[in-house]
């Protein structure tokens, strides 16, 4: 009887652990970049951490990290005071709640945001779009950039 008891009490431990846990998933903020595309914001750049995909980052990859989920998706982003635009490949979740409810729509990476701009500017107004993957695209060698 002492077993069953016992039994009984681990389980019940275990379900209000789920159940804890499943709340804590479920405030999570998995608010996406505002449709319907392209959409217009602001764009930042980074250089290092550990991107949420499980890729290792790397700041010379054109890449950027949206509040959006599914990584491995193509997107056209647009710097809207030079008209000078870059594909980068969605590989992180970000940014961050505070500065997405300031306008921030997608951090780059510092290679993909200085090919677009200068990394100086640090924020820029930008329009994104969802594209095809790259290799429909065609590869310019000497920009190190897919023409768009």
């Amino acid at each position: 009887m002492v077993d069953n008891l016992h039994i009984v009490s681990s389980h019940r431990s275990v379900l209000i652990i789920i159940a804890i846990g499943l709340l804590i998933i479920g405030c999570e903020d998995t608010r996406s970049v505002p449709g319907p595309y392209p959409t217009k914001g602001l764009a930042s750049w980074y250089s290092s951490g550990e991107t949420a995909s499980g890729d290792k980052f790397d700041p010379a990859a054109f890449t950027c990290a949206l509040r959006k989920r599914g990584f491995g998706g193509y997107y056209r982003v647009c710097n809207e005071g030079n008209g000078v635009c870059v594909v980068v490949r969605h590989n992180d979740f970000g940014p961050a709640k505070r500065l997405f409810d300031q306008g921030r729509i997608v951090d780059l990476s510092e290679a993909a945001f200085s090919r677009i701009a200068d990394l100086e500017d640090g924020l820029i107004s930008i329009i994104v779009t969802p594209v095809t993957a790259p290799s429909s695209l065609i590869f310019d060698t000497r920009r190190q950039a897919y023409n768009i």
